[in-house]
């Protein structure tokens, strides 16, 4: 899509000069750009007082080597990233990736988004994202606690409980957080809310691990309800099989419908039956293992290699849940020729552009991952909001105030696109809705 307005035309131009080599974040910039080219045509001080120049240039960019010791006695390094992008609304917050894949222009998307999707859930909470380039798969439990001691010594400098709190993401579960907390807490010698995600048992909040799952659930019943429709009856294809994938294969079962397909960065099963939930928690949760052993314990059930062709399979509700751009155009239109009603992001950014418009041209309800897969960010607020008190809520205070967050999430999108002429359309509605509160707090402080 080409820019109407030439000054955003020109921003995006100088977005790309500035940051080569980052596909992911311009993509991520041009998709928010173009969203709010009818909200600058009503407030050009956006532009002019520089706000738009401000919001896709992170305030601060940590970069750090992070040397730990394997267990032969060998030094590796690695290296480390905060992306600081926005505080206007509130300390940053986002999670921290351990991946190979991981590089400053994958942070710098992630805290790009971030800043919209923390601004979407009404919590005061600004945008960031950090990682590393190390990957815990294959290494042992005392490997991947000196990496993350190491990481954190650094790290620990930057973050505050009332500056940036910091997160999981992928390859950041409670083991990982729970020693990147224990070395906080030594060397900075205080017990604060300094990191979300943390064990029941130091101060973290129950139903944040079912929150990202549960709330993309949340977020799809209501588009469904828009539209006259349900999960009841539906079958689903859940890309993943982390987090995110489970809780929502958990939730969306409980709303009515059938998972019949999941992944990992291996290949993918699919059991017409519906896919057992307790023996994917089994491999995932509890040995670590790959999807394929589904096929041990459920004989009938297919496994494929390659993740990429489980959105051949036939579904009504289709979940990527598993990372950046996985779902293209040529997997979008194959999941419309099968009838797919509606599409909703758990991963963050998992569909191309291409196969966006394919969704949104086809009539198939869709929502984006900035404000579908809102909740766990939004639930990691709710635990530093625990931990500022010292209390706790219940599980079911929270999955309520949490169900509350994401039905708030899809009205003031779905509003916003209204207002804005693009109705139906929640991309454009939540960039412009988690824009405007953003927007809005930066011409308050003057020079953003």
């Amino acid at each position: 899509m080409a820019f109407k307005n030439q000054e955003l035309a020109a921003l995006m131009e100088r977005v790309i000069k500035r940051n080569p080599g980052e596909p992911e974040f311009h993509q991520a910039v041009q998709e928010v750009l173009e969203s709010l080219e009818p909200v600058v045509e009503r407030r050009p001080e956006f532009l002019t007082k520089g706000v738009l120049e401000c919001l896709v240039e992170p305030e601060r960019i940590i970069k750090f080597r992070v040397p730990w010791v394997d267990d032969q006695g060998k030094v590796q390094v690695n290296r480390g990233f905060r992306v600081q992008f926005n505080s206007a609304i509130g300390p940053y917050k986002g999670g921290l990736r351990l991946h190979p894949s991981v590089y400053e222009g994958i942070i710098k998307f992630l805290g790009f988004e971030q800043v919209f999707k923390n601004s979407l859930t009404g919590l005061p909470i600004g945008g960031g994202k950090g990682g590393s380039d190390f990957d815990p798969k294959g290494k042992s439990d005392a490997e991947v606690m000196r990496f993350c001691q190491s990481f954190m010594t650094e790290l620990c400098r930057h973050i505050g409980p009332d500056t940036d709190v910091p997160a999981g993401d992928i390859g950041v579960g409670a083991r990982e957080i729970g020693y990147m907390f224990g070395q906080y807490k030594r060397i900075r010698n205080e017990f604060t809310g300094v990191l979300t995600g943390k064990g029941l048992t130091y101060g973290g909040s129950l139903a944040r691990k079912e929150a990202t799952g549960y709330g993309l659930c949340y977020f799809t019943e209501e588009m469904l309800k828009a539209a006259g429709k349900s999960f009841e009856g539906k079958r689903v294809v859940i890309s993943g099989s982390g987090n995110v994938a489970i809780y929502a294969h958990e939730k969306a079962t409980s709303l009515g419908a059938k998972v019949v397909a999941m992944s990992d960065s291996n290949g993918y099963i699919y059991d017409a039956d519906g896919v057992c939930l307790d023996t994917v928690k089994g491999i995932k949760e509890v040995r670590r293992g790959r999807i394929k052993e589904y096929l041990d314990t459920h004989p009938k059930a297919e496994y494929h290699e390659g993740c990429k062709n489980i959105w051949t399979i036939a579904c009504d509700v289709a979940l990527p849940c598993a990372t950046q751009n996985e779902l293209d155009g040529d997997a979008a239109a194959t999941l419309v020729k099968n009838g797919v009603i509606a599409v909703a992001e758990g991963a963050n950014m998992p569909s191309t552009p291409d196969a966006i418009h394919t969704f949104q041209k086809n009539g198939v309800l869709f929502g984006p991952a900035k404000a579908a897969n809102a909740g766990g960010v939004a639930t990691s607020a709710l635990e530093m909001s625990q931990n500022s008190m010292r209390y706790s809520w219940t599980f079911e205070e929270v999955d309520a105030k949490l169900h509350q967050i994401m039905k708030g999430i899809y009205a003031n999108a779905a509003k916003a696109a209204e207002e804005y002429g693009m109705k139906g359309n929640l991309v454009a509605g939540a960039n412009i809705a988690g824009f405007l509160k953003v927007a809005e707090s930066m011409l308050a402080f003057g020079a953003c």
